[in-house]
């Protein structure tokens, strides 16, 4: 039986960061997946020579956050990223920009203006109070939106909520809706990691010179942009939704295929093979059960945390109750590969659709046109699915949205393909339950979108492993 210093229990992107960390930490990591394939939700494929990605994603927070952080320290090869352009609202008679502050908020047509007006002194409330230390996690934006509204806006506004919580404006927080909207921007002090980093000289950190300039020029006054209160009341007038967000070149392939080629010959993958129980001894892990036993002194979990119970034995009562306090949601992405280049979908960004049943959709192959055959393009649609109701349904549903949208559509579709995915693994809500990344078992860890509520998808899952390395490095068990 071979011992290994980390197993980590998933091979998402939330695993495969932490065995790349931990491997140029010194460890010798072995990585076990129930799948045939590794990458998770960061993953893209072929179907009839379109590239699809695992739903549709944006990367967020890449200027200062958590995922440049993990990259610019860990990464040999870095991937390419393109602009994300901008957000758009797609309606009957109108295609316009979604608004990123108060002025454009202001001229909102698809709104009524009294609406608008009155949306806009909630907003200002809610960043003013942010902006001066009030925690707004548990309030809702149910809460802070003004009576008898359209029903339209009601409408646009679920639709907001539901793509960055999953869930409605009842259970999505107005802290996520700030945050989401870049009002709130979080980043990831370079000062965070050099402790940890500059503790172990095996990292080889990437020469400046291989960086794009503007990463570092001038890094501590953008820095101090982030924390300043008055700055970020300043948002109001300048922000922009799309502020440090992009689409990685070559799809989501290219992001996972960079994060591949930096792993070390230190890390192990084994795919088509489940972890059935992490193995414990009097409150500290040894190993887990998988196609055979597997020895380590720490273990990484970066499934479901909720799985974690039928996994171990030894786990105090209290935990596992919170455990079951985790949200799901499902989403829907159907793809399109159509016979030809659109004029409906000539820009750079995505669109939503607020109306009966709302989707987000990005035009890919307008990042990168290898994504589609020449002289095609290849458009997500995503949806959220909603529980009771069945899935049969709500695909044909929304199809007929997807159509109705975009007039003339059907007419270009040569490739549908459907995914069904549950995009984050605990929907930020005002209830939803986090765990720590620490766990009561010793030399046990969880990370991924199940442990941290900032931001979204793999920007996520890059805080939850900084969060892992900063603990690590607390229990003197990260450097090997």
């Amino acid at each position: 039986m071979e011992n290994y210093d980390v197993i980590v229990v998933g091979a998402g992107i939330s695993g495969l960061l932490s065995a790349l960390t931990l491997s140029k930490h010194g460890n010798k990591v072995l990585v076990l997946e129930k799948s045939n394939f590794i990458g998770g939700n960061c993953n893209s494929y072929d179907v009839d020579g379109f590239q699809v990605d695992t739903g549709a994603h944006a990367i967020t927070h890449l200027q200062v956050g958590p995922l440049r952080r993990l990259m610019d320290n860990y990464f040999d090869y870095m991937p390419v990223f393109e602009d994300y352009g901008n957000y758009y609202v797609r309606t009957e008679k109108n295609f316009m920009k979604v608004p990123s502050n108060i002025k454009e908020f202001v001229t909102f047509d698809v709104l009524p203006r009294k609406d608008r007006i009155v949306i806009t002194q909630a907003i200002t409330k809610a960043l003013t109070l942010s902006t001066f230390g009030v925690d707004l996690s548990k309030q809702s934006v149910y809460e802070f939106m003004p009576d008898n509204l359209s029903v339209d806006t009601y409408h646009f506004m679920d639709t907001i909520c539901h793509f960055l919580s999953g869930k409605d404006m009842k259970q999505t927080s107005a802290q996520r809706i700030l945050a989401g909207s870049s009002f709130v921007r979080d980043s990831v002090p370079e000062e965070q990691l050099e402790t940890i980093i500059n503790s172990n000289e095996k990292i080889e950190k990437l020469p400046r010179s291989l960086l794009p300039p503007n990463l570092h020029a001038s890094l501590q006054t953008r820095i101090n942009k982030v924390s300043n209160p008055f700055t970020s009341l300043g948002r109001l007038a300048t922000n922009r939704v799309a502020y440090s967000q992009a689409y990685p070149r070559k799809g989501l392939k290219g992001l996972l295929n960079a994060l591949l080629f930096s792993l070390p010959k230190t890390v192990e993958i084994k795919t088509e093979c489940e972890v059935k129980r992490i193995i414990t001894e009097q409150g500290t892990v040894t190993g887990v059960e998988a196609d055979e036993i597997y020895s380590a002194c720490k273990v990484i979990h970066t499934g479901f945390v909720s799985d974690l119970p039928s996994m171990i034995e030894e786990l105090p009562n209290s935990y596992v109750e919170a455990l079951k306090g985790v949200v799901h949601s499902k989403s829907l992405t159907i793809w399109t590969g159509l016979t030809t280049v659109m004029k409906e979908f000539n820009y750079i960004g995505s669109e939503i659709w607020f109306k009966d049943s709302p989707y987000w959709a990005m035009p890919i192959s307008n990042y990168d046109a290898s994504l589609a055959p020449k002289g095609k393009q290849l458009v997500g649609f995503s949806f959220i699915l909603k529980e009771g109701i069945s899935e049969d349904m709500q695909i044909k549903k929304a199809y007929e949205t997807i159509c109705h949208a975009v007039d003339g559509i059907e007419d270009h579709i040569e490739m549908k393909h459907i995914q069904i995915t549950v995009p984050e693994k605990a929907a930020v809500t005002i209830d939803g339950y986090f765990a720590d990344v620490r766990t009561p078992i010793k030399g046990l860890y969880v990370a991924g979108t199940d442990t941290d509520r900032r931001s979204m998808g793999i920007t996520r899952a890059a805080y939850s492993v900084i969060e892992l390395l900063k603990k690590m490095d607390k229990d003197r068990c990260l450097h090997k």
